[in-house]
């Protein structure tokens, strides 16, 4: 059976797109059948559209609490029944409850070396910390920020002169090689769990995760 994957989003969705190309090319490991935006006029709703992939928009600014809006998001989810949930630039704080009712199935990439720098402005904190690198992290996601178990890293070196923007472009062309992968990983049963500890193909993961070699 095809796994199904749902993915989340909030914004322009080039990380979706990454995403859909691989899924596309059959090297996802399964079929993104549900696309969903807390924000109307997402560009990732009109990559999904264009795609012929079942959209949902469920307005964040129409809920009187987070909670009322978690619950609903969650029953739409739900009703795809994912075998993966992926966070593609979705900007919404999700509660425990979401997450954990998704554990172990809900992942999200972000733009630093975690456990270095979880939340926003992650480039400049890396300028501004002097650092020699920089780069991205995907990993599952728990009740604590940007602080799930790391599954795949990617590391890009900060040149002189980089400004937030320069570096922010680079890393981002790393998210959409790391993603798909780790995405696939989890679809195709290479990560699995023993004792709470994350392991791929059975041995242990690293604790800031797996490096990216590219395999070219």
């Amino acid at each position: 059976m095809t796994k199904c994957v749902v993915v989340l989003l909030s914004g322009r969705g080039s990380n979706f797109q990454s995403l859909l190309n691989a899924s596309l090319e059959g090297s996802l490991g399964g079929e993104i059948s549900l696309v969903v935006s807390n924000r109307p006029g997402a560009g990732g709703l009109a990559i999904a559209h264009d795609a012929g992939i079942e959209t949902a928009l469920i307005d964040h600014q129409r809920y009187p609490t987070r909670e009322t809006f978690d619950q609903d998001l969650a029953g739409v989810v739900d009703s795809a029944q994912p075998d993966l949930v992926v966070l593609a630039g979705f900007m919404r704080i999700l509660t425990v409850d979401f997450v954990e009712r998704f554990s172990r199935r809900l992942m999200n990439i972000h733009p630093s070396l975690l456990p270095l720098y979880p939340g926003l402005h992650t480039h400049q904190r890396a300028l501004d910390n002097g650092d020699t690198h920089a780069g991205a992290t995907v990993h599952y996601v728990t009740g604590e920020l940007d602080g799930g178990p790391p599954v795949l890293q990617a590391r890009v070196p900060i040149h002189a002169g980089d400004d937030a923007d320069t570096l922010a472009a680079r890393v981002l062309e790393e998210e959409h090689r790391i993603y798909p992968t780790a995405v696939n990983w989890h679809l195709t049963g290479r990560l699995t769990w023993h004792a709470g500890d994350l392991l791929r193909d059975g041995g242990p993961v690293p604790p800031s995760g797996e490096l990216w070699e590219d395999p070219s």
